[in-house]
C-alpha cells in the first residue's frame, strides 16, 4: 500500500503521535525498468534481422532505435512526475499536512485536530472517494493519487485518528 502509519509511543510532545507518508503508486518499480528496456531492445530487433546485409537496416534502424530512446525517456519523465510525497503530523494540539514535490514548493497547511473534519467525497470530486481534510477555514485534498480502495482506507484511519468524522 502506497501509504504507511508511523506511530509514536514515547509520549514526547516534540514528536507526533501519529505520522503518515503517502506516495503515488508505481506499477513498474525501477528494478524492473532494467529488464523491460532490455526486452523491449531485443522485440524491436526482429524486424532487422531479415533486413540484415541490405540496406533497408540503415532505414530501419534509426525508427526503432527512436522509438526505445522514446520509450525510455518517456517512463524516466513519469519517474521525475511521480517522485510526491505527502507526509500528515497529528500532534494532541496540531495538525500538520505537508506536500513535497519535485516541481513545486512544499505546500503545507495546519489545523487543531480538535476542529478538523474528515470527509469522504465518494462522487463529485476530481476522483472517486475523494478524501479531504477541513480546519482553519480552509479544505485540503489528501492521497489524490492513491486507488480508489486505498483512499477509503486512509479515509478510515483518519476518522479513527482525528476526534471529528466526516
Amino acid at each position: 500500500m502506497p501509504y504507511e502509519w508511523i506511530p509514536n509511543d514515547t509520549g514526547d510532545g516534540a514528536q507526533p503521535l501519529r505520522e503518515a507518508h503517502l506516495w503515488p503508486h508505481r506499477s513498474l518499480p525501477k528494478r524492473g525498468f532494467a529488464g523491460f528496456i532490455a526486452g523491449t531492445f531485443v522485440l524491436l530487433l526482429f524486424p532487422l534481422y531479415p533486413a540484415i546485409g541490405s540496406p533497408v537496416l540503415w532505414g530501419l534502424l534509426p525508427f526503432l532505435m527512436g522509438t526505445l530512446a522514446l520509450l525510455y525517456w518517456a517512463i524516466q519523465r513519469s519517474y521525475r512526475d511521480g517522485e510526491v510525497l505527502e507526509e500528515l503530523r497529528i500532534w494532541p494540539d496540531r495538525i500538520l499536512l505537508e506536500r513535497h514535490s519535485r516541481h513545486e514548493a512544499t505546500q503545507s497547511w495546519e489545523a487543531n485536530p480538535h476542529w478538523v473534519e474528515v470527509t469522504l467525497h465518494e462522487k463529485g470530486g476530481p476522483v472517486a472517494n475523494y478524501v479531504t481534510l477541513r480546519g482553519a477555514g480552509r479544505e485540503v485534498e489528501i492521497g489524490a493519487f492513491l486507488s480508489d480502495d486505498e483512499r477509503v482506507d486512509l479515509y478510515n484511519d483518519l476518522s479513527r485518528y482525528l476526534p471529528l468524522r466526516g
